[in-house]
């Protein structure tokens, strides 16, 4: 694999592995599958959040928290809902309480 020279990843995410080092990934994985998660839900909804869209399939309704035993520690994460309809976000298995090996 060849080393891309552009990264995406904001700068303060990049300060924080390079100062912690390995002790930073239970707050990455927590940043990245929250995101993922938000994001899955936006599609879901047909729209972002305030977007006004004839598409719109419902409506977003907060996070709730979830805890979860990973290798690398216990991580909360914030699983978002929705207000009408069954929405789980496939990132986290519902009912999960520590990872799967």
């Amino acid at each position: 694999m060849t080393y891309q020279p552009n990264c995406t990843l904001p700068e303060e995410i990049l300060e924080q592995i390079a100062a912690e080092g390995m002790e930073a990934l239970p707050e990455l994985i927590r940043i990245l599958i929250n995101e993922a998660m938000r994001h899955e839900r936006e599609q879901h909804l047909g729209a972002r959040p305030y977007e006004r869209s004839p598409d719109r399939k419902g409506y977003a309704n907060g996070y709730k928290p979830k805890t979860v035993k990973t290798r690398v520690g216990e991580i909360q994460f914030d699983v978002p809902q929705v207000r009408q309809g069954d929405f789980y976000p496939d990132a986290l298995e519902k009912g999960l309480r520590s990872e799967r090996r």
